[in-house]
Parts: C-alpha cells; sequence; structure tokens
C-alpha cells in the first residue's frame, strides 16, 4: 500500500535495524505522520507487530499515580501547575506512605507513580525521599517512579538510594530553541544532563514529547523520534498538546490526535522493548483515544486514584475538568486490544 506521496509504509519495518541514516527513512517518516485511514491502520498493525517481538506475553503494566505536590518552580508556556491563585499543597511523607499501603492492598497495585509540579527544594525533595524510603521499606517489591523535574545529582543518588527504581523525565523536544521557547525558565541542556545523570545512577529512565507544540515542525518530529531511540530508554512516551487554561498558549490550537497515535506507532516500532503509556489526552480530544493508543503499540495505562480527591482539582495539569480514566475503563481497553495487564 502507498499514501498519496508514493512512499510505502513498510518501507519503515527498516527503521529497527537500519537506523535513520539515509534521507529517505526521514522523509518515509513524514509521510507516516500523515497516513489515515488504511494507511494508518497498516502502520498501527507494525507498532503491534513490533510490541509483540518485544512482550510475546501481550502482558500490559498498570500503575497507579500519586501527585505528590502542585508546587512548580516553572511557569512553562502551555502547563497550568503551580499557577497563582492555586491553593498550594504538599502530601507529606507519612500520608504517602499511607497512600501506597492502600493501594498495594487493596488495589493490588505494584507500580506507583509519584508525581508533582517541577521542585528542586530541598525540604520538599527530602519529603519525598523519605516518603520512598519507608514505601520501600515496608513493599520492597513495588516498583516507584519519580517524576519530579530537574533535580542535582546529589539529590537523583539519594533518590535512588531510598529505593526509587525509575524516573520520568520528558524532554517534551528534542530541538534546543522549541524547548526553551515553551519552557522559558529552563534550558534545554540542563534536562538532557538530568537524562544523563539518572542513567549514570542506574535509574530506569522514561522520556517523552508533546506532540503538536506551537513551533513544531515535522522535521522536529522526526528530531524528537531519533531522539528518543538513540537514548535506550525503559520508557518512551508522546502526549497531544493541550494548553492549559491561563496559561500562554491558552488559545493555541490543540495538537492533532491522529499524528500523534501515528508518532507513538512509530515509536513503538523503533523501541520494540520499551515500556509506552496510552496518555488520558488522547481522550480528552478523542472518544476511545486511549484504545486507539494501545492500537497504536502502548502498552502501559496509569490510573488516577492515588491523589487523595480533595486535591484532585489542584492538579488540573490543563483544566480542572481534566479526564481521569478509572481502573474499570482501562481494563476494558486492554482487554479489548488483546493485552493482559501486570500489576
Amino acid at each position: 500500500m502507498k499514501t498519496n506521496e508514493g512512499v510505502q509504509l513498510h518501507d519503515l519495518q527498516a527503521i529497527g535495524s537500519q537506523g535513520f541514516e539515509a534521507d529517505v527513512f526521514d522523509e518515509s517518516i513524514k509521510v507516516a505522520l500523515k497516513a489515515r485511514g488504511e494507511a494508518q491502520e497498516q502502520l498501527f498493525e507494525m507498532a503491534r507487530a513490533a510490541r509483540l517481538t518485544g512482550f510475546p506475553d501481550r502482558r500490559a503494566e498498570i500503575r497507579s499515580v500519586v501527585e505528590i505536590s502542585n508546587i512548580c518552580k516553572q511557569r512553562c508556556n502551555y502547563c497550568n501547575i503551580g499557577s497563582e491563585g492555586t491553593k498550594k499543597y504538599v502530601i507529606p511523607s507519612d500520608d504517602l506512605v499511607d497512600i501506597a499501603s492502600f493501594l498495594y492492598r487493596e488495589r493490588g497495585r505494584r507500580v506507583l507513580l509519584l508525581q508533582s509540579g517541577e521542585n528542586k527544594d530541598k525540604q520538599f525533595v527530602s519529603n519525598v525521599i523519605r516518603g520512598c524510603a519507608l514505601i520501600k521499606d515496608k513493599m520492597p517489591d513495588i516498583q516507584l517512579i519519580g517524576c519530579i523535574g530537574n533535580l542535582s545529582y546529589e539529590q537523583y543518588r539519594e533518590m535512588r538510594q531510598a529505593g526509587v527504581d525509575r524516573y520520568l523525565l520528558k524532554i517534551e523536544a528534542s530541538r534546543p530553541s522549541l524547548y526553551e521557547a515553551v519552557k522559558p525558565h529552563d534550558k534545554w541542556a540542563e534536562r538532557r544532563q538530568c537524562l544523563d545523570d539518572l542513567a549514570e545512577l542506574g535509574f530506569l529512565v522514561g522520556s517523552g514529547v508533546i506532540v503538536g507544540l506551537p513551533g513544531q515542525t515535522e522535521d522536529d518530529l522526526v528530531g524528537d523520534l531519533k531522539f528518543l531511540s538513540d537514548l535506550n530508554l525503559h520508557m518512551v512516551s508522546a502526549s497531544v498538546f493541550i494548553p492549559g487554561r491561563g496559561t500562554t498558549y491558552e488559545h493555541m490550537p490543540c495538537g492533532d490526535v491522529e499524528t500523534t497515535l501515528n508518532f507513538m506507532a512509530l515509536l513503538r516500532i523503533k523501541n520494540p522493548t520499551a515500556l509506552m503509556p496510552t496518555t488520558s489526552s488522547l481522550e480528552k480530544l478523542k472518544a476511545d483515544g486511549q484504545y486507539l493508543g494501545v492500537m497504536a503499540g502502548a502498552n502501559t495505562v496509569t490510573i488516577h486514584d492515588g491523589t487523595p480527591q480533595a486535591l484532585q482539582h489542584l492538579f488540573p495539569i490543563y483544566d480542572e475538568h481534566r479526564y481521569r480514566p478509572n481502573d474499570d475503563y482501562l481494563r476494558a481497553i486492554v482487554e479489548r486490544a488483546g493485552l493482559r495487564l501486570l500489576a
């Protein structure tokens, strides 16, 4: 089958083994990003075949997220976490242990994502580290994923010593000038160094990008795909751009879901053994979006059942009406896609 630009999608099967040296691969990727209809279905089939080589048992991971704090030291143009006028909170370490114990005993969770606004404040990071150490002491078989932004090498080292197994640090955009345009209070070089620090310290590292950022080009997406794939990551991800209410980008158009799904499929083809989540942003913009994410190669689902209900509205991401999929729904879409969930 050929797209309207005449490039055969099955040529992409060579990406995993031959890399991106030839211009034809870059052009094929650009064509694949535009795939719709039958061409998109073929691309998704290729992604699922790649996933099956990396996960022949068809397992998918389920994890709970605890949004530890909405204090964020960044003022990103697209995100309203930590915006002025929002009541700030931090979940104390002892409460964090109680939440983890409940999820472990009552929900059977064995993977926990600890997320917050970006914050390297010493007292805050110490609170997180203490909580993680207590959790691992009581539940040594639980997998902890940290996600609190750029930290110092020493802070990462202390988190690793406390038992944090993985760390999620999204690069958001692999082109430094685009990254610094959308995150004007951060430096791309620092973000990149943090990824190296995490790998050196023995974390299982995850990273990802946002598809549809203002100013993003097709060449940027090709570069993003190369960047993520060259890092040999434990987890790769792509989320669709949704501008946060009250942000600099509030009135910018949302990213395209179909392009995001196609980028996910390409990520899977290039990274057959990596975990890849299907994000709630897909569902926010398109009915059955998270199911389509699984069909495009994803194999991780996140349950939003760890943040106390009284605090959930204070961690909006894009607005207070963010989509929070429940356990039953995510289990159903995974089963519908022919995968099986492992806690």
